[in-house]
């Protein structure tokens, strides 16, 4: 399968660590230049653009809270100032508290949906007149499967999540025209570094019982599929919600 990315320019959010850093990683080891974004994790940002550098690549952290309209608009207009445009977009950066709905606060609400569906909303904004005017592009978001089934305390990232799904879908429809395809991919449970490992290892069995493929995922086991959808390989492939979760959901 012919996935190379020479000479385009991908934007992954939340990049600096675990399943955006794989993803930027991949992404450049195919071609791509990578603008790796982050909110806080700078260290680690910068350590994803060393080693894609190390392999031969070439990459740039941008600091950017997603959530903030304006510190998006100053992000995309420092990569285009940069490398001249954006062909790929990764909204993969994302906030989620684990709580019961009824423990939750109207401050809750609001640091979800503004990460997980303005963060979106705001990149995609930004982004869509470079792919407009340039007859090509491809956007990925990523979400979690509690907004295609729901989950018990997570009520409001799947809210938002679900918002990024209709927000795909519509915008699928509305760049076709244009050559930019915009696909969603649904991942169940990841095991990352800010994942509770206490908790994890406490209800693993349980946990893995769920999924039929019997283990919980990888941020490696993402990647493969945000390149494929990145790549002219996915050209008729648009407005979809494909699953990377295990087995988990299958709907």
């Amino acid at each position: 399968m012919e996935t190379n990315l020479k000479g385009k320019v991908a934007l992954v959010t939340g990049g600096g660590r675990d399943v955006g850093g794989d993803i930027a990683r991949a992404l450049a080891a195919e071609g791509a230049v990578v603008a790796v974004n982050y909110s806080r994790s700078r260290d680690e940002a910068e350590a994803v653009v060393t080693s894609i550098e190390a392999g031969g690549g070439k990459a740039k952290a941008y600091q950017a809270d997603v959530s903030d309209n304006a510190q998006v608009k100053a992000m995309i207009a420092a990569v285009t100032a940069d490398f001249g445009t954006v062909d790929i977009l990764v909204n993969n950066a994302g906030y989620v508290k684990y709580q019961r709905f009824v423990d939750s606060t109207p401050q809750d609400w609001k640091q979800q949906i503004d990460v997980c569906l303005y963060g979106a909303i705001n990149c995609c904004h930004e982004v869509a007149p470079l792919m407009i005017a340039q007859n090509s592009g491809r956007i990925i978001n990523l979400v979690g499967d509690s907004s295609r089934i729901g989950e018990a305390n997570l009520a409001l990232a799947a809210a938002a999540r679900g918002g990024t799904i209709a927000l795909g879908k519509s915008l699928a429809r509305e760049f076709g025209r244009n050559n930019v395809t915009v696909n969603t991919v649904s991942l169940g449970l990841i095991e990352t570094s800010h994942s509770d490992p206490e908790f994890l290892e406490k209800n693993r069995e349980k946990i893995v019982k769920a999924y039929p493929l019997r283990r919980i995922g990888r941020p490696d086991d993402i990647a493969p599929m945000v390149t494929f959808l990145a790549s002219e390989t996915s050209s008729w492939v648009t407005g979809q919600v494909i699953s990377v979760n295990g087995g988990f959901c299958m709907v």
